[in-house]
């Protein structure tokens, strides 16, 4: 076998890798199907879906960054402020969700 054919075929794979990566992305999809329970909180006698609280000590964490931007004087030459404080609440919601639920 000449090097140009291997490298082609190594390149290309041969029919079977082509049948395996079809299928492969949509596989990738099943990943979260393996928890037994929903990721839920129980609260007061309701399950809220963990998301929702991680979501809302965002965005309280987010006013409370803002009170103290406003304070301190920094908000008002800040560019994109909105832009900014939903990318802040959400690296709070991320951050909580990461250290708090390990998810």
């Amino acid at each position: 076998m000449r090097r140009q054919e291997l490298a082609s075929r190594l390149i290309l794979g041969g029919t079977a890798a082509r049948r395996l990566a079809l299928p492969a992305p949509l596989l990738l999809g099943l990943q979260g199907c393996g928890y037994t329970a929903s990721p839920s909180l129980p609260f007061y006698g309701a399950y809220f879906p963990y998301w929702l609280f991680c979501a809302a000590l965002g965005v309280l964490g987010s006013v409370l960054v803002r009170t103290l931007l406003i304070r301190l004087g920094i908000d008002e030459g800040m560019p994109f402020r909105t832009l900014v404080y939903i990318a802040l609440a959400c690296l709070i919601a991320f951050a909580v969700a990461a250290t708090v639920f390990g998810r």
